[in-house]
């Protein structure tokens, strides 16, 4: 139980961060918890895998690609514990595996759209979109990256240090100067930590914006998404939570103290229309924001019965 509320901890206190790596942390840990869970009851056990799917799904509301890991992990059948346990093991597995060669594809397809001597924007820190940089850089193409800062988390630190480790020239700024550096940028690439069936992309807070900045020059918009990100109950015209965090992020307790009369506000995340978006460029192919219902019916099979209904056992 230790380990389990650890790893929710991390989650939620964004020590993991990063829809790819949460849904990664979180199969893990339902495989972990599986083989640690001491029951021979078949009942008692899916019970406590109830509990621990609902854990981990309550961290963080925003993620989309966390309840659906655990979907993923709890489709397991088994007639006994231990049959429970080794397919437990094999989804969590397989949904890791799949998970990181998305990220491989997504790289190899998003690449095409990048040509030699391009200058790129990104924000925040994406695997997915880190790999479309680093699949193009590899494949010789002289590329520049300007990379935000991504306040208040300040993600970005993380994707320059992976951009520097990769060799690519990158330029870093300040949130606020994205429009002042639009009229350079080529190509706008990102990722998604959800998107909703009309296309739309939730992503770091400041994502709109900087979409916004690029419709105005008319500079094409990527966002790197895996298929595990688009988000199923959208189609019931359900809205994505959208999750606001302490204010200590923003500003410490003892300067916010100072003030009588100041409210912190602290969205993680935006939402970009899909008007402002070209390509959504998945490990299955690039599709144009309208074709998400797609993704959500036809690939990943959730029916309306089935989003309507508790997606944990």
């Amino acid at each position: 139980m230790r380990e389990l509320l650890e790893t929710a901890q991390k989650i939620r206190s964004m020590e993991i961060r990063g829809a790819g790596r949460i849904a990664r942390a979180a199969a893990a840990e339902l495989r972990d918890y599986a083989a640690r869970v001491v029951s021979d009851d078949l009942d008692d056990f899916n019970e406590k895998m109830r509990y621990a799917a609902d854990l981990l799904i309550n961290t963080r509301p925003t993620a989309v690609s966390l309840p659906n890991a655990v979907r993923w992990v709890m489709r397991y059948r088994g007639d006994t514990v231990d049959e429970a346990r080794v397919n437990i093991k094999a989804l969590a597995d397989e949904f890791i595996t799949n998970s990181k060669n998305a990220v491989r594809r997504i790289g190899e397809m998003g690449s095409k759209r990048v040509r030699d001597g391009d200058t790129i924007m990104t924000h925040c820190n994406s695997s997915a979109a880190i790999s479309i940089m680093a699949t193009a850089h590899a494949q010789g193409k002289e590329i520049n990256v300007i990379a935000t800062e991504s306040r208040p988390r300040c993600q970005g630190y993380l994707t320059i240090k992976r951009l520097d480790e990769l060799g690519i020239n990158t330029s870093f700024i300040v949130d606020s100067a994205v429009r002042f550096f639009m009229k350079e940028v080529d190509l706008v690439v990102m990722g998604a930590d959800a998107v909703a069936v009309n296309g739309s992309v939730i992503n770091k807070i400041g994502t709109s914006q900087l979409a916004l900045a690029a419709n105005e020059v008319g500079t094409n918009v990527i966002i790197a998404a895996e298929t595990y990100k688009f988000s199923p109950r959208t189609i019931l015209g359900e809205l994505v939570e959208i999750e606001e965090r302490d204010s200590s992020e923003v500003i410490s307790i003892e300067r916010l103290n100072e003030f009588q009369n100041i409210r912190v506000r602290n969205p993680v995340f935006d939402v970009t229309p899909r008007e402002y978006i070209d390509l959504i460029c998945t490990e299955i192919g690039t599709i144009p924001p309208e074709m998400a219902y797609i993704i959500i019916k036809d690939f990943l099979g959730w029916g309306i019965e089935e989003i309507n209904s508790n997606t944990t056992k």
